[in-house]
């Protein structure tokens, strides 16, 4: 089996930011006066933070102003605890761009979010990545299969059958399968549990993005 390109989720999937991106999420959401249950929060894991802002409020004419108090709120957040590549994952990425797999990042984040992210770790497209795409570059977010079609164009991978998608969530999952990816990779990393993610009929269930570099090992 062929894999030339392998895009990954970035919270919860590369990096280890403690979930502050759904406790804010769900404060600001709290904080407009429309608390939502953890199982709603949880159903947008994933998704364009915009996309989910309106979803969760009810107040589209809002989405500005609350994407506002969600970057401030998590900027604030990640000074408090900074967030740090998962296990293995530098290895990881490493090992792939080493065997002539490209590396692109997919997120819900916006860059005014991702960019400092990434920044902080020291990851870099060229050095480290093959590119990095947020869901404000696309048509939409997640279940969508945008995010990962656009790292296809950006490292001129034209078959779908030759990426592997990676993420810890359902909407991960989604995406990939939208997408037709050869590979559909849930990891455990991140909120959702092996029964959430399997229900969405992944191509396997890992530990973490350490654990790709020896499944395409074992598929060759």
């Amino acid at each position: 089996m062929t894999i030339s390109l392998a895009a990954f989720d970035i919270a919860g999937t590369t990096v280890d930011e403690g979930g502050a991106v759904y406790r804010v999420l769900a404060d600001v959401v709290a904080d407009h006066g429309t608390a939502a249950p953890d199982a709603d929060i949880r159903r947008w894991m994933g998704a364009d933070k915009r996309e989910a802002l309106a979803a969760l409020t009810g107040d589209a004419g809002a989405v500005d102003e609350l994407h506002a108090a969600f970057v401030k709120r998590l900027h604030a957040a990640y000074a408090e605890v900074p967030p740090a590549p998962l296990p293995g994952v530098p290895e990881a990425l490493a090992a792939l761009r080493g065997s002539g797999v490209r590396v692109v990042l997919t997120t819900g984040f916006d860059r005014q979010v991702t960019d400092p992210l990434l920044a902080a770790l020291g990851w870099t497209v060229g050095e480290t990545l093959d590119g990095v795409v947020c869901a404000e570059e696309v048509a939409a977010g997640r279940p969508k299969p945008f995010m990962i079609q656009e790292a296809m164009r950006v490292t001129g991978v034209g078959d779908p059958a030759e990426v592997l998608v990676a993420g810890d969530t359902v909407l991960d999952v989604r995406a990939g399968r939208a997408a037709g990816a050869g590979l559909v990779v849930g990891v455990l990393t991140g909120a959702q549990t092996r029964e959430e993610l399997a229900a969405e009929h992944p191509t396997h269930v890992l530990d973490g993005v350490a654990d790709v570099p020896g499944l395409l090992s074992s598929l060759r």
